[in-house]
């Protein structure tokens, strides 16, 4: 399990302090309103934001210490970072080794990831010339390779129009049970959460504020979650 003890950040005027256990092999989705941390969670975790004070345990070390690419995870943004110049074969590849130095089997690993995300022959294809969701699925083919156990996503695909968006989530599903990943999703979307994850985090007041199973989170009666879900009025109101 991956534990998040007392975490502790200040940015600006923003003080953070997280603690959650996260299980394995799941799927965890991060919510709660703009600006409320979730980025900012994801980033301390990934090591691009460095904790004031506070532990994060995966399997009983303290991961703090190491540096970005040297933890257990695989971030996965809003903008999927593809070299315009490189071809999805090389993009893919640099997820295994930035010096491209790849074995033959290693060449096999970015072609089985390519074929995992729907992209099975396009690996000489420049990403210009890809839809958006296609260069999101070579994204997901480079975090593939990388076979770290975590995968942190932040609203991976909220520019792409709802359609492509429902088909990627089916797809990130698929993988997270084929290759047994443990997924943590930052997502805005409510039914989106619940379609895909079996945990839910609410971020509300400088942490984590609710943690539970996803099909009882749209049942909390709390005002900060009432008034994210867009009820606060009729709560008020005794509705």
């Amino acid at each position: 399990m991956l534990e998040l003890k007392q975490l502790q950040v200040r940015q600006g005027q923003n003080q953070f302090c997280f603690a959650a256990t996260l299980a394995q092999q799941t799927c965890t989705a991060l919510v709660g309103a703009s600006g409320a941390g979730k980025t900012t969670l994801l980033n301390l975790l990934a090591g691009f934001v460095t904790p004031d004070a506070g532990q994060l345990l995966w399997q009983g070390q303290d991961l703090l210490p190491l540096k970005p690419a040297h933890r257990p995870f695989t971030s996965l943004f809003q903008e999927h970072n593809l070299f315009s110049h490189l071809d999805l074969f090389t993009n893919v590849g640099l997820g295994i080794d930035p010096g491209l130095r790849l074995t033959t089997s290693q060449r096999q690993e970015v072609d089985e990831a390519l074929a995992q995300v729907g992209l099975a022959g396009m690996g000489e294809r420049l990403p210009g010339s890809l839809s958006g969701g296609q260069r999101q699925r070579a994204a997901l083919a480079r975090a593939l390779v990388r076979r770290q156990p975590w995968l942190l996503l932040d609203e991976p695909f909220s520019a792409l129009d709802p359609g492509l968006r429902q088909e990627m989530i089916v797809l990130l599903g698929d993988l997270q049970k084929r290759n047994k990943l443990s997924l943590l999703l930052v997502t805005h979307d409510p039914q989106e959460a619940l379609q895909l994850a079996s945990e839910v985090i609410f971020i509300a007041e400088g942490g984590v504020y609710w943690q539970g199973q996803g099909n009882e989170f749209l049942q909390q009666k709390s005002e900060p979650i009432q008034r994210y879900l867009g009820h606060a009025a009729s709560v008020s109101q005794g509705f």
